[in-house]
């Protein structure tokens, strides 16, 4: 299976996520998204098939969010989506995309969703753990 993570290595939940997916066996390519952002038709794809709307697809927490004026309600999708692109750290993270579908995998497991079943259980940085799926459970 085929698995591209745009992520953030400052990010413990993107950690975690790129790590679920290789102990799932995928070998993912890997995005740092801060450095080498998505094109605008890129990151429009990606929410779309997300199921989300811009605005759920930005990160207030440690950005500029308040400071650039994005909780205004009136601001278009366009306008959202230029502040994400002027300022990458806007776009939450980590976004996966998989054979099997995109998730903005917050939680880490959401990422589940759209990788094959583990065959063990993962721990997460914080101790954690994620069980694999077994049949019965």
């Amino acid at each position: 299976m085929k698995a591209t993570i745009y992520h953030n290595p400052g990010c413990g939940t993107s950690r975690n996520t790129l790590a679920l997916i290789r102990h799932a066996g995928i070998e993912p390519v890997v995005i740092d998204y801060l450095a080498k952002p998505p094109t605008r038709e890129r990151l429009i794809e990606l929410i779309k098939r997300a199921g989300l709307t811009v605005r759920e697809a930005i990160r207030i927490k440690g950005t500029p969010y308040v400071e650039l004026g994005l909780s205004d309600p009136s601001l278009s999708d366009d306008q959202l989506l230029d502040a994400m692109l002027r300022e990458p750290i806007l776009i939450n993270r980590p976004f996966v995309e998989t054979d099997m579908g995109v998730r903005l995998s917050r939680p880490s497991e959401v990422v589940l969703e759209i990788l094959p079943p583990l065959a063990s259980d993962f721990q997460k940085e914080d101790g954690e753990v994620v069980a694999a799926h077994r049949p019965g459970n």
